[in-house]
């Protein structure tokens, strides 16, 4: 009798072992897991938008990894007399980036390879040789998010980011008083 509960024992027990195995082979990554930072708004601009819902803007927003874009992102839109400053470095070669999609809270300060590390901005797509600063216009719909990682080159890849980017699908109609500033040599 022992002998048949030892027996029964040791087959659950391999039995239990055998499910545990393929359940650790069958797991899920959800995406959210694997970007980094949070698309809440900073407290010094949260009560200046409400979130809604927009799910096909979203969707143009979010990228797949190795293509850019936001790796996790939330839809805000612009309360009124909100007045907020969002800042885009450029390609000045064409005219047409100055009012592309991608914006930044922050003016960009430091060493320009850090900046593009952080906003996953591959050499090709912009020397960063010129800054716009415009003012959003009230009730217009944003994605505030993450960036999503960027295969440049074979030689170049960069990781996903903690740092939030702002995607407006129609810059031309949602920015005002804009200004621009030409990038110079600063060595140190």
């Amino acid at each position: 009798m022992v002998k048949n509960i030892l027996s029964i024992v040791l087959v659950l027990t391999l039995f239990g072992c055998a499910d545990v195995q393929i359940d650790n082979n069958c797991q899920f990554v959800d995406s959210e897991e694997i970007c980094l930072g949070s698309s809440t708004l900073p407290n010094n601009i949260a009560n200046k938008f409400e979130a809604v819902k927009d799910k096909t803007l979203l969707n143009k927003a979010l990228g797949s990894p190795q293509k850019g874009a936001l790796c996790q992102g939330q839809v805000y839109k612009s309360k009124k007399g909100s007045k907020i400053i969002l800042y885009r470095a450029w390609n000045s070669t064409n005219p047409r980036s100055k009012l592309g999609q991608w914006w930044a809270f922050n003016k960009p300060l430091g060493e320009i390879s850090k900046y593009r590390s952080d906003y996953e901005i591959c050499y090709q797509w912009s020397p960063l040789d010129k800054l716009v600063r415009c003012t959003l216009k009230d009730d217009i719909k944003v994605v505030v998010g993450t960036g999503q990682s960027a295969e440049c080159s074979e030689y170049l890849t960069y990781p996903v980011s903690d740092k939030q980017q702002i995607y407006i699908d129609d810059p031309a109609n949602s920015l005002i008083d804009c200004t621009i500033f030409s990038g110079e040599f600063n060595w140190k």
